[in-house]
């Protein structure tokens, strides 16, 4: 029997996933627990109609996330910072200082896109790579001036 899963099933497949299963295991277990629907004419619609609006609500989505990365792929954060002999910083500048430095500029970027590859704590300027989704990233300049 043909069944449409409406959540993962470990050993199973994933949601949304059209499987075959034994007519017991799918009428006693998958359909019983609502785990699946058996797969006909109107079901496969209805799966289809899903995964198209969820494609439309993730390219939107992107393309939104998109106008944000143009924006912000040529912007330089600066702070300054408090050195001590021969210019060492005290500390590093972490993700959650950037983040809140994103919203005074009226950017509401979470800390845990921000993913830089090594502590933010030199003068100069660094690269630290923003990830909003997994298909728009981007690298931000910040700059650490005394």
């Amino acid at each position: 029997m043909k069944v449409i899963l409406l959540k993962d099933v470990k050993g199973q497949g994933k949601k949304d996933q059209i499987i075959n299963v034994s007519d017991g295991y799918a009428n006693n277990f998958l359909i019983k627990n609502g785990l699946a629907v058996a797969e006909t004419k109107r079901s496969k619609e209805v799966l289809d109609i899903q995964l198209k609006k969820r494609q439309d609500e993730e390219d939107a989505l992107v393309e939104s996330l998109n106008e944000i990365k143009n924006k912000l792929k040529d912007k330089n954060i600066t702070f300054q910072v408090k050195t001590g002999a021969s210019d060492k910083v005290f500390g590093a500048v972490s993700t959650k200082q950037i983040s809140d430095e994103l919203k005074k500029m009226g950017f509401n970027i979470s800390k845990k896109c921000i993913k830089p590859e090594y502590p933010i704590d030199t003068l100069g300027t660094h690269k630290v790579p923003v990830e909003l989704h997994k298909k728009v990233k981007f690298e931000l300049n910040i700059i650490l001036k005394k």
